[in-house]
């Protein structure tokens, strides 16, 4: 299917609703969303402290009076202290990762669940899937959201699944080769390593069945989106979720590529300041924060993500009337501070991307030995470009560090690895080791 032919393919009649009506209907859903919240603790004290009450929100811009939640609310509240309904209601827990500490679960009536794969639905709808597609799904399947909200979202389009699961890579491919799926769901940097082995496995990009691909789980950048492009000779489109909110389904690409949708029939999104918290104007990078409106189960209030991109109220070509967001160009808690310049690893890697010969692997590691940070980045060399001539390696080290110097403003060092060296990861990969905090 040409993508072309995706133009005004829509899955909900919602996601076209006038900007008056959706605005009206926010509205009501937040006063309603306060209501059922008003019995829940943290919100209880949090409306009682702040003197307000569902009947004092006149307009979606009172919604910067109430609280906000964050990661450590729901930490101070585990497991399940935020739930708006009795346990004898939940359907399904799910959780994050817990890579940091114990997980933060979230739970989910059968509405929710209904709801959430109507909203995977849209954005795969959007990018490419069909009724009569087969799909790979290979994430994980368990706690984490990603699995289970696309695999329901993609039985509500009516597609037939491989549910592949995350790993396996060899037994991916073979599954691709077999049974010719369409669509290929998992995280950006998996869709990478499963091109890789493909092409040590003898096929070209062109030999693959697959036509669409839905990337999310991790930040990845343009440059990553037309290297799986081109290393799969697919469509790749880019979708945004969190578990503290719903998992997959707040924000999804159309076949424009200028930002993903989000689904503001279901959430209200604000863009602030993450020091100052005052909103940021459309275009300008800040800090998101969300605010579900139809969950049952656990709904969260302005909860603050972390995660920095720009949001655009204007309309676009598809139709669709909610408003878009920017790639995540990073998070308030990964942003390295070296020597006083400020670095998000996406800066790191949409440099390296840019550079012919590297492949799109590589490590950053940061070091302080003695009063001054060093960083270290450690990438991988195309095979193809691999050479045992130290003076063309010499040269192709000193062109990486010149661009990544004109991208941060710093000095990095630059370590050159053998094709395949570094660990591959089947799920969000490990871009960042910082040992500063071992040393100080």
């Amino acid at each position: 299917m040409a993508l072309v032919e995706l133009v005004n393919n829509v899955f909900d009649p919602a996601e076209l609703m006038p900007r008056e009506e959706l605005t009206a209907l926010q509205l009501e859903r937040l006063r309603d969303t306060m209501g059922r919240l008003a019995e829940v603790p943290f919100y209880k004290y949090a409306f009682t402290r702040g003197r307000i009450t569902p009947d004092d929100i006149k307009s979606l811009d009172d919604v910067r009076r109430l609280p906000f939640t964050t990661k450590d609310d729901m930490r101070h509240n585990y497991p399940l202290g935020l739930a708006a309904v009795p346990r004898s209601e939940m359907a399904r827990i799910h959780g994050s990762s817990g890579t940091t500490g114990k997980p933060t679960f979230v739970g989910y009536t059968h509405k929710d669940l209904d709801t959430w794969a109507g909203l995977c639905a849209r954005f795969l709808v959007a990018g490419g899937l069909r009724p009569d597609h087969m799909v790979q799904v290979a994430f994980g399947y368990g706690l984490f959201t990603g699995g289970f909200g696309l695999h329901y979202g993609i039985e509500k389009v009516g597609a037939a699944i491989i549910p592949a699961a995350a790993g396996g890579t060899l037994r991916q491919i073979m599954l691709i080769n077999d049974l010719k799926p369409d669509v290929i769901i998992c995280t950006p940097s998996y869709a990478l390593n499963i091109a890789e082995v493909a092409r040590a496995e003898g096929y070209m990009p062109e030999d693959l069945s697959l036509k669409y691909g839905h990337f999310g789980g991790e930040p990845w950048t343009e440059d990553m989106r037309q290297a799986i492009e081109r290393d799969l000779d697919i469509h790749a489109f880019n979708n945004y979720g969190l578990s503290e909110i719903i998992g997959p389904g707040v924000s999804g690409e159309c076949m424009y590529h200028n930002g993903m949708h989000f689904q503001e029939d279901h959430f209200i999104v604000e863009c602030i300041d993450p020091d100052t918290l005052e909103p940021m104007p459309d275009g300008e990078r800040g800090e998101l924060v969300l605010t579900s409106l139809t969950k049952e189960a656990m709904p969260i209030l302005r909860y603050r993500t972390r995660d920095l991109a720009t949001v655009d109220h204007s309309p676009c070509p598809c139709g669709r009337t909610g408003a878009r967001m920017s790639r995540v160009v990073g998070r308030t808690d990964d942003m390295l501070i070296v020597r006083g310049a400020n670095i998000f690893p996406s800066q790191i890697e949409e440099a390296l991307l840019r550079i012919e010969g590297t492949a799109p692997q590589y490590v950053i590691e940061v070091n302080r030995p003695g009063a001054l940070d060093e960083m270290t980045v450690r990438v991988e060399i195309r095979p193809q470009d691999f050479s045992d001539k130290m003076s063309q390696m010499q040269a192709l080290r000193d062109r990486i560090a010149t661009v990544l110097h004109s991208a941060t403003g710093i000095s990095i060092n630059v370590e050159l690895i053998e094709p395949q060296t570094l660990e591959r990861s089947i799920g969000k990969a490990k871009r960042v080791i910082d040992n500063r905090d071992k040393t100080s």
